[in-house]
């Protein structure tokens, strides 16, 4: 009783939403696809229905969002329409055309000459190591800038490295936790959809197909067959954007989170190591602000776009956080021992 009346009250709130959606949309194809969508799920709420559950009302949260979406657009709120189980939303996201090229000839070469391909893991990289290099060096400075001794300094950029390292994992770990958790919850929602309702699945996967240029029959024979290859890995990719490459994975991102974070944060305290007590500002923040210029000029070269522009403008940012913690160390510092 208790799991109909859940998967009634979702599958009608879809239904509801998936109605707003296309009032608010003006695109007639993508107008269109909603109301197919809103149709599949009042189909698989019926398939639920009971008299016992009576009278279907939208949620408070269903009607907030519905609001939202009649002042700001579908696109907007594509995301928060996401979270809520909606399908059909990745036709929001825009890619990029590349003009001509040379095929590719293994399928290991297939999406490589895009720059996309590897942007969101360099991104990544660099953030964590233009975090862990920019937080260091700033808190080296100040404390260098109050006075305190040379091991001193040195403890302190050890310990922020430490520290950060650790809350950088920490926070990465929950944050695609709750990921994972969200994507096998929405994994679990498609299996006993597929279990219960194939036909009007197959339905919704091959309108999908038809938003993005197929012709119906055509979307028809695509849908059915890759359903009867993998059912439910064809819907986790073109209705809930969830591959095998991008699947959420906690301890991975963790690691990688407090690995880049400490390679940045290592440079300044090998300068403290090598530098003498009174050239350490200047040491460590020349050497740091060389480090920043080259790893936003890689990012923006790797992106194709200005090395010049991207590493001034990390530098610049960098500079700045790092000047403004050593004036506070020398205006508000007293002598360390």
């Amino acid at each position: 009783m208790s799991a109909g009346l859940d998967s009634w009250r979702h599958e009608k709130e879809s239904a509801w939403l998936y109605a707003v959606v296309a009032a608010a949309e003006a695109d007639p194809h993508k107008r269109r696809l909603f109301e197919q969508l809103g149709a599949a799920a009042e189909e698989q709420a019926a398939h639920w229905d009971s008299p016992e559950f009576g009278h279907f009302a939208p949620s408070l949260r269903a009607r907030i969002v519905a609001g939202l979406v009649r002042r700001l657009g579908p696109a907007a709120l594509r995301t928060v329409l996401a979270a809520m189980k909606l399908r059909g939303l990745s036709i929001y996201s825009s890619a990029r055309v590349t003009p001509g090229h040379p095929m590719p000839t293994s399928l290991a070469e297939v999406g490589a000459r895009h720059r996309s391909s590897v942007g969101g893991n360099l991104r990544a990289v660099v953030f964590g190591v233009n975090d862990g290099l920019v937080s260091n060096t700033s808190l080296v400075m100040g404390i260098a800038g109050a006075g305190a001794t040379h091991d001193f300094v040195l403890m302190t950029g050890a310990a922020g490295l430490l520290a950060g390292a650790l809350s950088m994992a920490a926070g990465e770990y929950v944050s695609v936790s709750s990921q994972a958790d969200t994507e096998k919850a929405d994994l679990a929602t498609e299996r006993r959809e597929l279990a219960t309702q194939r036909p009007a699945e197959e339905k919704e996967l091959a309108d999908i197909y038809v938003q993005r240029g197929l012709d119906p029959e055509l979307a028809r024979t695509v849908a059915v067959q890759l359903m009867a290859h993998d059912a439910l890995a064809a819907h986790a990719r073109d209705e809930l954007g969830i591959t095998e490459q991008m699947t959420a994975r906690p301890l991975q991102a963790a690691a990688a989170s407090a690995a880049t974070f400490a390679v940045g944060a290592a440079l300044p305290l090998l300068v403290v190591i090598l530098a003498p007590l009174n050239q350490i500002p200047v040491m460590v923040s020349g050497a740091s602000l060389v480090c920043l210029a080259a790893l936003g000029a890689l990012a923006a070269r790797t992106g194709g776009a200005s090395p010049w522009i991207g590493g001034g403008r990390v530098a610049f940012w960098g500079a700045i956080a790092m000047a403004a913690t050593a004036i506070i160390g020398r205006l508000f510092g007293t002598t360390i021992s």
